[in-house]
């Protein structure tokens, strides 16, 4: 195309080898230095190339995405590339960062979401005239160069001592094709066994089995993915996600590996194993939101958004934006809640659940709330509520069983605690005690931490200090730093009334509790 000056590179798959076309010398460079790599015209560090045909162990950069950026910086371009994402309704985190990746040429093909963007933003291109490399050329075992071994894996989060199995920031949505596989891959080996995978009380390393690098998946691999889904709900349920996060790690790496190393013999099985992997993803991606690693939290969620778009499951996207919503409300990020609520709304609409749609809704009025739009939150939460009475379907996604009438209570209260309205949020939250399953020990103390912190704000101060007694009396059961934050909060909020007897035990039971230290 007029005006890009392309390069076309024929390369394997884990750029170990890639011979250049390109006519333009490039200077040799070293790391850290100018021409070295992450800049325009510089060199990975490991090789140097002198002109045309010279062989490469590093990525090529990618002059004509640089070219693109013309006068403007790395974090100005990632802002324009944010605006434009916002102007089709498409979720991407990019920065500085990932610009970078791009011009060094670490990306040699962005995933569905950056495509769309990047061909908004220059109409009439194509990828190669964007500088990448074809999809089909960098994605899957295809075009890999089986004469050298993959590079060792680095240790992941399964071991105490190891750093976090994501090398990637929150804010860095990866690749699709390194989606199924970058760090999860531990040389061949899966762990696979939802009922021994460590959570359950057996040893994780009864569930280690080894698979062959094209091994067929079957049923029972899938099963067990969809099983380890359902425990860690059950434990979460239970117990809180604070103890949980870190042993998720292991069957979600587990369950990618199974993606990347493994073929099945039917679509049926292939579509239930990214249905299971995504959901796996969320399940702890909730675990890392629940206990206040938000930054872990987003880059899972990420992972299970760009699953669904890979495997074209409209029903995982929808629970990805939906999660993805919740975290930016809880991170004080609401136009993004809002604008991943109604996301997942898109995604939801063929889907036939109205349980579904009222519960994107709620995700929407709370964005709203945060943004103080009282009109747009009363909106949607009328449309939740015209949703949800229209009662249970068939299609009603097996993850929603936590959404009944008790946690639609429950969200309104927190809309109307975020607009300020605190008596009205404090009678949404004794309904949402009132009906809550007592099956759902994880929500019983959230339910009374949030009616604490309302009735606390409404001047209630005695029913807020016994409510709070409540919660204490859960948290013995319930491990979970987003319900010892919110009564923290509440415990704040009741200082100044010290004095009453009722709120003063409180306090010292509070202070005293591991919540309080």
């Amino acid at each position: 195309m007029p005006g890009f000056a392309t390069k076309r590179c024929v390369c394997d798959s884990s750029q170990q080898v890639r011979s250049c076309s390109a006519g333009t010398p490039v200077t040799p460079g070293r790391p850290g230095r100018p021409g070295g790599p992450g800049t325009p015209g510089g060199t990975p560090p490991g090789c140097t190339r002198e002109g045309p045909g010279m062989a490469s162990t590093g990525a090529v950069p990618n002059l004509a995405f640089r070219q693109l950026r013309g006068q403007r910086s790395a974090g100005e371009f990632a802002a324009a590339v944010r605006r434009a994402a916002r102007e089709i309704g498409e979720q991407v985190a990019c920065d500085a960062r990932y610009i970078g990746r791009v011009e060094s040429g670490e990306i040699r093909c962005p995933n569905y979401a950056y495509e769309r963007v990047f061909l908004h933003m220059f109409p009439g291109a194509s990828l190669t005239d964007l500088g990448f490399s074809a999809r089909e050329s960098v994605r899957g075992r295809g075009a890999r160069v089986v004469s050298e071994p993959p590079p060792p894996c680095p240790p992941t989060a399964a071991s105490p001592a190891a750093p976090s199995p994501r090398d990637t920031g929150p804010d860095d949505i990866p690749e699709e094709s390194d989606v199924l596989r970058r760090v999860f891959m531990t040389s061949g080996t899966a762990t696979v066994a939802a009922a021994s995978l460590g959570l359950g009380g057996a040893p994780a390393s009864a569930a280690r089995v080894s698979l062959p690098t094209q091994r067929r998946v079957g049923e029972a691999e899938v099963i067990a993915v969809e099983k380890a889904v359902r425990q860690i709900r059950l434990l979460d349920d239970r117990h809180g996600a604070d103890g949980l996060y870190r042993r998720a790690a292991q069957p979600l790496r587990a369950a990618y590996e199974l993606l990347d190393a493994g073929s099945t013999a039917r679509r049926a099985t292939s579509d239930r194993l990214h249905a299971g992997a995504g959901e796996l993803a969320i399940s702890v991606g909730w675990l890392a939101h629940d206990s206040g690693r938000f930054d872990d939290a987003r880059s899972h969620y990420a992972e299970a958004l760009a699953t669904a778009r890979l495997a074209g499951d409209a029903g995982l996207e929808a629970h990805a934006f939906c999660n993805t919503s919740f975290l930016a409300r809880d991170a004080g990020r609401p136009r993004e809640a809002v604008r991943a609520a109604e996301a997942g709304q898109r995604a939801a609409r063929t889907l036939g659940s109205p349980r579904l749609l009222a519960l994107l809704a709620l995700r929407e009025a709370g964005g709203r709330a945060g943004l103080g739009d009282r009109t747009g939150c009363d909106r949607a939460i009328g449309r939740a509520r015209a949703a949800f009475d229209r009662g249970p379907a068939g299609a009603d996604p097996e993850w929603m069983s936590f959404f009944r009438e008790a946690e639609l209570e429950l969200l309104e209260a927190q809309c109307w605690s975020a607009l300020g309205d605190w008596s009205r949020a404090a009678r949404h939250g004794r309904r949402a005690v009132v009906l809550q399953d007592a099956h759902f020990t994880r929500n019983l103390a959230l339910y009374r931490a949030q009616l604490t912190g309302d009735l606390a704000r409404a001047g209630r101060a005695d029913e807020a200090a016994a409510t709070g007694h409540q919660v204490l009396d859960l948290l013995t059961r319930v491990q979970s730093s987003r319900i010892r934050g919110m009564l923290a909060g509440a415990a704040r909020v009741l200082g100044p009334r010290a004095g009453a007897p009722e709120v003063s035990s409180f306090l010292t039971r509070h202070d005293s509790s591991p919540s309080g230290a």
